[in-house]
Formats: structure tokens, sequence, C-alpha cells
């Protein structure tokens, strides 16, 4: 009797737990649509080795939206086929609403240059007094040979507001340093880049990295496209902002005590003046990086943004293939969405998708795991706790049927 109560036990122990078929694989990633090309010159150079972005994460690359998550192209279903263009990556977002109407790979890590400038401009512009004078010092010229410059001088005195001009129409990096190092405070210019880390998180920017102030290339530095996009979103809220970016030209103060006169510099940015209704931007460049870029426009009471990222100069300029995003962008409904930008300090941004964009998104394998499932069972946890629990009072049965025979076979006995 015991032996055989023992091998039933066994068979029970030994046997497999099934688990709904729904959960032994998740379903597979669809393949990223290709984004639009164009083909780069044969004469253009080649990319320079990058650095090594650190490793992706899931719940970064879906802020904004599910849709989002994608390293090739996203567009509203139905719409027109964006332009061909050399940009790595890309995004078109309504600075208004927030909507993001398309992009290319928005949340890849890719090197920022100059555009990183928009970043210290976001993060400092509304500490500083546009007013104060500030001296250069000679560190604040410690810039990259060769590298953009307005040709501040050390032991120079200048307003604030001048140094802003600078840095946003010449991109200035000896600009950049002035103004991290006032807006580091104790800490110089290392708190200013700090203050720019802190304002990028509080962004949500969570692809986003600074190493230079000026976005002079360095290490462990980097950004997207769609982080590009909430930094201009801030820029452009600000009406100071606004007025430096369209700023013409402006003429930097002559330095008497340096024996040194004053010179005029102009917006080197091509869009403003040949874009209608262009609002301003900022241009990039470093043999790393490449071309990059971020611009925005209005027309008809909607202004939009395009950030790029990674772009050859031909057959057309980072602002020109800006400028032709932009353009698709405004033909779009204004309805038009794929995903949104994220609010400031918002904790955790909620991925959400929008039913009408290309390509579908996978569903949620836990989702179709769950509709195979009797009700209240969400997945094999409990299926196996139960399993467990069956088993084990069985054990415990058979025990006390085992232990109940010896004490009769004991009385009989006796």
């Amino acid at each position: 009797m015991r032996n055989r109560l023992l091998a039933a036990a066994s068979s029970v122990l030994l046997s497999p737990v099934v688990v709904p078929a729904a959960h032994a694989a998740a379903a597979p990633t669809p393949a990223a649509v290709p984004c639009p090309r164009v083909t780069v010159p044969a004469s253009a150079p080649s990319r320079p080795p990058r650095p090594s972005p650190p490793p992706a994460v899931a719940e970064d690359q879906a802020v904004g939206g599910s849709a989002l998550a994608t390293a090739g192209l996203v567009t509203p279903a139905g719409g027109p086929q964006p332009p061909g263009v050399t940009a790595t990556s890309w995004l078109v977002a309504d600075l208004d609403t927030g909507q993001v109407l398309g992009a290319c790979g928005p949340h890849e890590h890719g090197t920022p240059a100059s555009v990183q400038k928009l970043l210290l401009a976001a993060a400092l512009m509304p500490r500083l007094d546009p007013q104060q004078v500030v001296t250069v010092t000679k560190e604040d010229l410690d810039i990259e040979r060769g590298s953009s410059a307005v040709g501040l001088l050390a032991g120079g005195r200048y307003p604030v507001e001048t140094v802003w001009l600078g840095l946003l129409l010449q991109s200035g990096n000896e600009a950049a340093n002035v103004l991290a190092r006032l807006g580091g405070g104790a800490e110089g210019r290392a708190g200013g880049v700090r203050a720019m880390n802190e304002f990028a998180e509080y962004l949500g920017a969570r692809q986003t990295h600074a190493a230079t102030p000026s976005g002079l290339d360095g290490p462990g530095q980097f950004t997207s496209a769609y982080d590009l996009a909430l930094i201009a979103r801030v820029c452009f809220a600000d009406p100071t902002f606004r007025r430096y970016a369209l700023t013409e030209t402006h003429r930097i103060p002559a330095q008497e005590q340096l024996g040194k006169k004053g010179f005029q510099i102009q917006n080197g940015n091509p869009l403003v003046g040949r874009y209608p209704g262009a609002l301003g931007g900022k241009t990039g460049f470093t043999s790393l990086a490449r071309h990059t870029y971020v611009g925005a426009a209005e027309r008809d009471g909607r202004r939009l943004v395009v950030t790029l990222l990674g772009a050859e100069s031909r057959p057309m300029r980072g602002w020109e293939q800006g400028a032709v995003l932009l353009d698709w962008g405004f033909a779009l409904p204004r309805d038009a969405s794929v995903g949104r930008l994220v609010e400031p300090g918002q904790p955790t941004p909620t991925p959400t998708q929008s039913p009408s964009v290309t390509p579908p998104m996978a569903a949620d394998p836990r989702a179709a795991a769950d509709e195979s499932l009797s009700d209240g069972v969400t997945g094999p946890g409990p299926l196996l706790v139960a399993a467990a629990a069956g088993v084990g009072g069985l054990v415990a049965l058979i025990v006390r049927l085992v232990h109940r025979s010896r004490r009769r076979r004991g009385r009989l006995r006796a």
C-alpha cells in the first residue's frame, strides 16, 4: 500500500506543469520601415567612428508614444511620403500642441555638435541678467583650434546679451564657455554643464548628456532628434530667445582698454531670411557629428520645429534638409500625429500610440497571453502557484495515510 502511494506521488511531482502556448515565446518585433534617403556623393567624407552610446533602454525609447520606439520611419497613415534626406535621424513636431508629426529614428543616439548650445540657452538664459557686464577670462578662450568663435577678447567686458547673440548668431564656442561659467556659480564652467544636464533630465530628455557647453565633441556626449525637439520647444517659448534667434546683425562693442575696435556679426542660420515664416534655430557641425540642425517656422498660425542629426552637406545642406521637412510637416493635416513631446517635469511619461500611424506596432504580448487565460488569471505565475499548492496538499495527504497505516499495523500486533 505504501509503495503504491509513494509511486503515485512521484508521478505527480515529476509531471511537467503545462503553461499556455501564448507564453512560450513573445511576439516578434516588426522590422523598422526604412527612412527615405538620398544618395550621398562619393566625394563626401567618410564618417569617423562613433563612440559607443549607452545601452538603449526600452522605457526611454517609448517616451512620447510607443510608435516612436523605432530606428526607422514613423509617419501618419495615409499622409504624403516625407522627402529623402541624408540625416541619420530627424523629427518634425508642433511647437504649440507638442504633437509629433513624423520622425526617423527619433530616439536614436546621435552627436549634437553646436545645436547643443540650445540646451545651454534653455537652462541658463532665464538665470542670467542680459544687462550684466561680464569679463572674459583666458580660460574662456580655451576652445578647439579652428572651431567657431565670435572674437571675444581675454580681459574684454561685454553685456551678457551680447554674449548670447554671439552664441546664437555666430555659434561662438568661447561665448558658450563664458555663459556656462557665469551660470555655473562657484563651480564655474563645470557647474554650467551640470545645470544643462539637470535641465535635460527635467525636460524628459533622457538620451541627452552634455560634456561641453558648446557642443564641441566630448566623451559621453549624446542627444537624439526627440530630445532636441523638447529642448527647442522650451527655447521658442521664451520671447527673449525668439528675439535673439531672429536678430540679423549685432555689433560687438569696442574694447578701448585693450585697444580693439568693435565689429559686426551676422546671423549664421540661413533659414532666417530665406524661408517664409522662419523663427530661427541653430546649425552645427563637427567631423564626428557631421551636420546637425534645429529650425522652426510659422505658417497660417501653425508653428513647427524640425530637428536632424548626422547629415551630409550634399546634395542638400543641413538647413535645406530642415526646410524640406518643414514643408512636408506643413502639408500634413493639423490633427496628424504619431506621438507627442512630453511636458517638462513629467515624472514618468506614459507611452501612448495614435491609432493612425505607420508602421503598425506589435501588440503587447502580455495582452495576447491574457486573452487565452480564464478570467482572473493573468499569466503563468498563478498557474504555477496553484500547481505547487496542489502537489503540496497531495504529498501531505499521502504522509498522513502512511502514518495512519503504520499506527493501525502496530495496534494489530499488540
